[in-house]
């Protein structure tokens, strides 16, 4: 058993992983913006307040814990700002409180379609939907510039609409930067959980973007 911190555990993304985190026996401590607002179920949760986007924050959160996991987002302020600000707190802070392993839910959109065009760059791809993930380039672009001895992960699901009630298979296959092929028109929140503590319990890739998909 070990200790994980996830923030954005709110989201749909976060409450899989904690809730998978817990099946795999873990202690968790579970991050939100509004403890209020949120329940989890199930012993071994423990729900704290704390912002993402600050380092004190992390850093104060974090210590004790073996691993950290963020799925947080934000729509109501521009991506690449946000994702910038977190991604920096999370490497200043989790150096600060001696947590080496990061698990980052990234997007497929940041994928390439042939070894060398994102998923956003294609042709006809949304522009609103482009500005969002180029947050998420934002975000890895810091992680391999500052990133330091921080061994971190970003899973980057595939650009479909995740489903939230899908049943946990506990099957999903990882590839490397580009969008695995055949993969499935659909695939879980739970699986991509199941994908997300297993890189915590044992990790195979390190300081990489990975496709993940069913």
């Amino acid at each position: 058993m070990s200790k994980v911190v996830v923030f954005g555990a709110g989201g749909r993304a976060g409450r899989h992983i904690v809730a998978e985190a817990v099946r795999a026996g873990h202690e968790v401590t579970a991050v939100v913006r509004d403890p209020s607002k949120h329940a989890f179920a199930g012993a071994g949760v423990t729900v704290e307040q704390g912002d993402v986007t600050s380092a004190a924050d992390v850093a104060a959160l974090a210590a004790g814990h073996d691993a950290a996991v963020t799925a947080a987002t934000r729509l109501d302020i521009d991506s690449s700002e946000f994702y910038t600000a977190a991604t920096n707190a999370l490497v200043a802070g989790l150096k600060e409180a001696a947590v080496s392993r990061l698990v980052l839910i990234g997007i497929g959109t940041i994928l390439t379609v042939d070894g060398s065009t994102l998923v956003h760059d294609t042709e006809g791809f949304p522009p609103e939907g482009r500005a969002f993930s180029l947050g998420h380039v934002a975000q890895l672009e810091i992680l391999e510039r500052d990133g330091g001895d921080l061994d971190w992960v970003v899973l980057a699901p595939p650009p479909v609409v995740l489903d939230a009630e899908a049943e946990r298979t506990g099957g999903y296959r990882t590839g490397g930067r580009q969008l695995i092929a055949g993969a499935a028109d659909t695939f879980s929140y739970a699986d991509l959980a199941v994908a997300v503590v297993e890189e915590i319990d044992a990790p195979k890739h390190h300081r990489d973007l990975v496709a993940v998909a069913g």
